[in-house]
């Protein structure tokens, strides 16, 4: 069985579009997935702390075979090849390569060391208009459809790159 996940890719730390970029490339090559689709590339203001240089964000759509922890498991290791470094109890800061998994088809999510649809999706700009360019009419479960939410939502943070 397949399914459509959405992951949110973003980075701050060095040559972060190429960074992006590339995991864009090594989503499709993960076991059992296939990229089927990607928005531009973005560039937003910093979320939770500000004081940190600008992202570079994205949203992929995948359809996989690989069950939600073990997709998971393989967007840490993509993490990790790309110099990531998760501190305990570290959020929101600087990174070299940050993977959501976003959403998992319509399935609710809740688990210690996962939560989908991402807790604050709904919330997040910079998360959103990408995800709005590649698949406006996805529900977020308990929040509705992401054009809708974006309806009400300051953007102005969250351009296109080139």
């Amino acid at each position: 069985m397949t399914v459509v996940a959405y992951i949110g890719l973003g980075a701050n730390l060095g040559e972060a579009v190429q960074t992006v970029s590339a995991a864009l490339v090594a989503l499709d090559q993960l076991p059992g997935t296939r990229l089927s689709a990607a928005s531009r590339l973005y560039r937003t203001a910093a979320w939770g702390r500000q004081e940190q240089p600008a992202f570079v964000n994205a949203v992929a759509a995948v359809v996989t075979s690989l069950a939600p922890l073990a997709l998971l498991e393989q967007l840490l290791a993509l993490e990790l090849v790309h110099g990531r470094q998760r501190l305990p109890g570290e959020r929101w800061g600087p990174r070299t390569l940050d993977l959501d998994l976003l959403l998992y088809a319509d399935r609710v999510i809740d688990l210690p060391n996962l939560q989908v649809p991402h807790p604050h999706l709904h919330e997040r700009a910079f998360a959103l208009v990408p995800l709005a360019e590649i698949a406006p009419d996805t529900v977020i479960a308990g929040h509705g459809a992401v054009r809708n939410i974006l309806d009400g939502m300051e953007v102005c943070d969250v351009a296109p790159i080139g």
